[in-house]
């Protein structure tokens, strides 16, 4: 029995990323629907926006899902928390901050916690913190990304040989070869997020979605490493122009202000590509189709075994 599947009592090991404001309650249901594990990205929103958002998708799916807190970025962490043990979520992921200090309390009221790492010992702590899941994420990921800028192949293995708890890769996964290599390198399953933009269900402007479809193999860029705010997003006019900034000399302040979740919301809710920045992995550059979430969980799954199978038989 695969761990990560009866930890989370999911029937698919896949995982939607808490893509932080825009993650709403039809794209989560969707992915839950569909087997996964849907997520709820609390990003910034406040405490009745998050409660609505958790409300919406109890009624349009019965199965488990999660919110994810971003630790760091969210000014109502244990507001949210609360509402999770309020309504009765299954899940929680934290990520982009030390998870500890509210892991035994979710644990107390039964709610999966799952433990968003970049490296090894960060992994290790989150296990003897109380953790369920480990999400090891890699530079290829989109968003806000380690300073460590290690990759996904060489994360997973790692953080395998030294935890026991199950692990779902993330960073560069967005079909089924991606989740037979994760399973291959000792995962369980696998995060997605960039991939999960391009979907039917997805509520991102046509745009953002347009941009994901049109990129190659340069189509993604880090933002931020001059200030030690490492972001990787699609390559857009306003990727340009924070890039014009950081060589023009920028403060960590200003960045920030330039990279603020409005500034998200410009990009992915209402296209605005000029004014706002748009979140993109590097897995974009295998997006050729906009499917529903169900008809991509399928092709993926089929996939990953035929997949898995040919490799056996290349050894």
């Amino acid at each position: 029995m695969n761990k990560l599947i009866e930890i989370l009592n999911i029937n698919l090991p896949i995982i939607q990323g808490g893509m932080g404001n825009i993650s709403n309650a039809p794209l989560a249901a969707a992915v839950s629907n569909a087997g996964g594990l849907g997520t709820i990205g609390a990003g910034t929103m406040t405490p009745d926006e998050v409660e609505k958002i958790i409300l919406e998708t109890k009624q349009l799916t019965m199965k488990p899902f999660a919110v994810n807190v971003a630790l760091s970025v969210s000014p109502y962490t244990k507001e949210i928390l609360r509402l999770v043990i309020k309504h009765g979520v299954q899940a929680v992921s934290l990520s982009a901050g030390n998870p500890a200090p509210f892991i035994p309390k979710l644990k107390e009221h039964g709610v999966k916690v799952i433990c968003v790492v970049a490296s090894p010992k960060q992994a290790v702590k989150a296990e003897t913190s109380g953790a369920d899941v480990i999400v090891a994420e890699g530079y290829e990921a989109a968003g806000i990304n380690s300073n460590l800028e290690t990759t996904t192949f060489t994360l997973i293995p790692q953080i395998a040989s030294r935890v026991s708890i199950p692990i779902a890769a993330a960073g560069g996964i967005g079909d089924g070869k991606g989740l037979a290599a994760a399973i291959a390198l000792g995962s369980s399953g696998v995060q997605m997020g960039t991939r999960l933009i391009a979907t039917t269900e997805a509520p991102f402007h046509e745009e953002y979605k347009n941009a994901l479809l049109a990129a190659d193999d340069g189509g993604t860029v880090i933002v931020g490493r001059s200030v030690g705010r490492v972001r990787r997003v699609l390559k857009t006019p306003y990727s340009d122009y924070l890039l014009q900034k950081e060589v023009n000399g920028i403060t960590l302040e200003d960045f920030n202000s330039l990279t603020t979740e409005e500034h998200h919301k410009l990009g992915a809710l209402h296209g605005k590509l000029d004014k706002g920045f748009i979140n993109g992995g590097q897995i974009s550059s295998i997006i050729s189709d906009i499917p529903s979430v169900e008809d991509l969980f399928t092709s993926m799954m089929k996939d990953a075994k035929e997949e898995l199978i040919r490799a056996g038989n290349l050894i």
